[in-house]
């Protein structure tokens, strides 16, 4: 009597029935997947910032070769570019996410082994029907694939994207710190060359003194000159003997910090006057942050949130793996290709989650509240950069005015300087209003020159600020 199991007409009627109940049960689960929606950055940009905008205005190039153009400075950013340690770690997470990255990929696609097996078997002669010990061997040549999860609703694909949002990310965070260097070795550079314009203008200021100081001691010893006058030019003279001693300390500082930027030993230094840097001009579009790549990396890893969250909420969808192979097999290792030593296995799974505790659940809540601080950190760090371009504009306008106020104290006190001593020699003047013109003017060039390097440094972060500095 024939099974009517294995009939034509009810070959298929079982599994086509579990189809159909899997398909419930996967209609059933996907309702029960439901979570409140991803949050959604809310702020806006302006469409400039302030300053009356120029028609021809042009944005500065984030080529940082374009802006600094002074050789020396170039070679040290090259340098620094080349063998910083925080540079270097920056590139290594790179790597590491990248790597990360491909493994992700990796998950998607069908991974084939290829196999070669000896199964070698002895049964002693109690367990045989004959009464003898038995031996048999089997081999085996396949190629086949282990657990392979077939990606339906696209859970891999996003653990894929999140994935390489990650990468993203690490490469703009690259990015940024190589601006921080390039800006943080310019100012480092400007101070050098601040300090060694001060540490000239004291040497020229001391020996000045010096001279003074043998005026008077000249001048009193034929008594037109008392001791008050001596021991104030001498005071003046230790103080700024004193002063000078702190600008070398300071320089010395400076140098060993451009050493460490730069990650090897740097060559002497010279001095000279504070290069010029292409001016910033104002009214220029706010949509100039969005190439900063702080921005981009915290855009990047709201992608990458945003990715977790789905990746969370497809967990609870039925996952299918597959292991199969289609290779050789036979007792022995000469029959091993013959015709009938064909050989596969085909083991599809569908595993339906059921109950976990929580654990699913868990995930996707996670995985929402990372996406809802990433929201968060997106729109603080524009608004951070919205905030810090702000403050640069108007600290640039100042500094601008204070050094030009500088400049103008210095001209007045070197006229000063100019009548006070053409005073003393004719005789219409004491002494001591040379000195005080002197010491006046000494203080005058050295707050000039302070403040021309904080314009320029000014200038710096706001070209940083502006996406500076940072290749694309």
């Amino acid at each position: 009597m024939t099974d009517p199991r294995r009939s034509p007409g009810h070959e298929h009627a079982v599994p086509t029935r579990l189809t159909f109940v899997g398909l419930a049960v996967l209609l059933a689960l996907a309702g029960c997947t439901s979570t409140p929606p991803l949050a959604e950055p809310t702020v806006t940009l302006p469409d400039r910032f302030p300053g009356t905008p120029l028609e021809d205005a042009q944005a500065p190039s984030s080529d940082w070769r374009d802006y600094f153009r002074d050789a020396r400075l170039v070679a040290l950013i090259e340098q620094a570019l080349a063998h910083n340690r925080d540079l270097r770690l920056a590139a290594a997470r790179v790597r590491e996410a990248r790597a990360l990255a491909q493994v992700a990929g990796a998950e998607r696609g069908v991974p084939l082994d290829l196999g070669v097996a000896l199964s070698s078997t002895r049964t002693p002669a109690g367990l045989t029907s004959s009464g003898r010990a038995q031996r048999s061997e089997r081999w085996g040549l396949d190629v086949g694939l282990l657990n392979w999860e077939i990606d339906l609703w696209g859970r891999l694909a996003r653990l894929e994207e999140a994935a390489a949002a990650q990468l993203a990310a690490s490469e703009e965070t690259q990015r940024a710190a190589q601006a921080s260097l390039i800006a943080e070795t310019a100012n480092q550079y400007l101070l050098w060359l601040e300090l060694g314009e001060r540490l000239r203008l004291a040497d020229a200021a001391l020996e000045a003194r010096r001279r003074t100081l043998e005026l008077i001691e000249r001048r009193r010893d034929v008594g037109l000159a008392n001791d008050s006058e001596l021991l104030a030019q001498r005071g003046a003279l230790a103080s700024l003997r004193a002063e000078r001693a702190a600008l070398i300390r300071q320089r010395d500082a400076v140098f060993s910090g451009l050493t460490l930027l730069v990650g090897q030993p740097v060559d002497a230094l010279p001095g000279g006057a504070l290069p010029q840097l292409p001016p910033i001009e104002a009214g220029l579009p706010s949509e100039l942050l969005l190439r900063r790549p702080d921005l981009r990396a915290a855009e990047a890893r709201l992608r990458a949130a945003r990715a977790n969250v789905e990746a969370a909420r497809l967990a609870f969808l039925p996952r299918i793996s597959l292991t199969a192979a289609l290779g050789l097999a036979s007792r022995q290792l000469g029959e091993l290709i013959d015709v009938d030593s064909g050989a596969w296995n085909f083991n599809p799974v569908v595993r339906l989650p059921l109950f976990d505790d929580g654990r699913r659940a868990g995930n996707v809540d996670l995985a929402a509240a990372r996406q809802v601080a990433a929201v968060a950190e997106y729109e603080k760090a524009i608004q951070q950069a919205l905030r810090e371009v702000a403050e640069l504009l108007a600290a640039r306008a100042a500094w601008l005015e204070q050094w030009q106020a500088h400049r103008a104290a210095e001209e007045a006190q070197r006229h000063r300087f100019t009548l006070a001593e053409a005073r003393f020699a004719a005789g219409a003047s004491s002494l001591l209003e040379v000195l005080d013109a002197q010491r006046e003017l000494w203080t005058a060039e050295s707050a000039r020159v302070q403040a021309e390097r904080a314009r320029l440094a000014t200038e710096i972060a706001l070209y940083k600020a502006l996406g500076g500095g940072a290749p694309r």
